[in-house]
């Protein structure tokens, strides 16, 4: 079985960029980062949000822990606007930065470690937004579906009501929890879908793993055991999760989403045969989905287009990256035009930034021979 998480390490480091409880607060010392101002190039005229915004950024780090959930302890990064401060002429940000208040508050985006600390960075809180990195204990990429895929979606949504009703020192007047996006990669893509309102559907995704020993998948692909090791302790998982989740009706599970979050941005999402078409149907807020049309591991037709394809909100979009794998995102030229969409979608949606569309739209994709909107048709 491919192991993605270790693929996503080895291409960062041969170089390729790539809830009713208070929280329990504890802020970790984050060294001084210079900001840099980055060269405009052709490629990143032709995405102008790819750039830096206009605003400087700050980090804090918290430890919350979810004490409905054994003590459950959730790291949290949030990256946040603020003032321009120098140390020795230079720029710097760090957690003792003061917020810039001057178009607070700003609307928040929820995302999962990998997509905010390697794709995203400081990129969408320099152009008006908070990003809250959510890492969970235990978990990472190269895990086969487990509880996680429950699990996870609830911390984003303890982090989401802690950060309402509880916000750190100096961030409540920063913070606009009444507008909030989620985007991910890969894993994270899943994340996002489950926020969305995406429901489990057991029939559909028992009745895929039975049948899939028996399927033809491509040489790359990620592998049955991945997808389908959850099979076979689905009886256990059920109890684990208990019923306020797993109570079917419908034939699907309870969502995982707040009707707070308004906007979705999955990116290569390797989720299609948890939710089936019943579950992704309960979908009814704007998605983006970003995918390569090569994706080795968890297949573009047979997860980003299945989703794409099976959404019934009339909000939704697909662009296509032609001819690129699944690690499209360790090189600067496809993570500064996913962060230029990233800015754009959420922009529009969250920020009210009308002009924003023409930045996501299909015009604008159409422009790029390497880009397609909608379903590619591979040959």
């Amino acid at each position: 079985m491919k192991n993605k998480f270790f693929v996503f390490m080895l291409a960062l480091t041969i170089g390729l960029t790539l809830s009713a409880c208070s929280p329990q607060l504890a802020t970790e010392t984050l060294p001084p980062a210079t900001a840099t101002i980055p060269l405009l190039t052709q490629q990143s005229v032709s995405f102008p949000l790819s750039e830096p915004g206009p605003y400087f950024v700050g980090r804090q780090t918290h430890i919350l822990v979810d004490e409905s959930r054994m003590d459950r302890a959730i790291k949290l990064t949030i990256w946040y606007p603020t003032l321009e401060q120098t140390a020795g002429g230079l720029i710097i940000t760090d957690t003792d930065s003061e917020p810039d208040l001057s178009g607070a508050p700003y609307p928040l985006i929820l995302t999962d470690h990998d997509s905010g600390s390697y794709l995203f960075q400081s990129h969408l809180a320099s152009h008006g937004f908070v990003m809250a990195i959510v890492d969970p204990p235990g978990f990472s990429n190269s895990m086969p579906w487990n509880n996680y895929v429950v699990d996870l979606p609830l911390d984003f949504l303890y982090v989401l009501d802690m950060l309402t009703s509880n916000p750190p020192e100096g961030l409540g007047d920063v913070l606009d929890t009444t507008r909030v996006g989620v985007g991910g990669y890969s894993s994270g893509g899943l994340f996002s879908l489950a926020l969305g309102g995406a429901r489990i559907n057991p029939e559909y995704f028992l009745s895929q793993c039975a049948q899939a020993p028996s399927l033809d998948f491509p040489p790359e692909f990620i592998g049955i055991e991945y997808f389908c090791k959850l099979s076979e302790r689905w009886d256990e998982f059920s109890s684990q999760v208990g019923d306020k989740i797993s109570t079917v009706s419908e034939g699907l599970w309870q969502a995982t989403t707040d009707d707070r979050i308004l906007a979705i941005m999955p990116m290569a999402p390797d989720s299609a045969w948890l939710y089936g078409v019943e579950g992704l149907a309960a979908i009814n807020i704007p998605s983006l989905i970003i995918a390569g049309t090569d994706d080795e591991l968890i297949s573009y037709e047979l997860s980003p287009c299945y989703i794409y394809e099976h959404l019934v909100n009339s909000e939704r979009i697909l662009i296509s990256f032609i001819d690129k794998q699944h690690m499209m995102v360790g090189t600067p030229e496809n993570k500064s035009r996913i962060n230029h969409f990233a800015v754009a979608f959420f922009g529009y949606y969250l920020q009210g930034q009308e002009e924003y569309a023409d930045y996501f739209s299909e015009d604008f994709v159409s422009q790029f021979d390497d880009l397609y909107w909608g379903v590619y048709p591979n040959e």
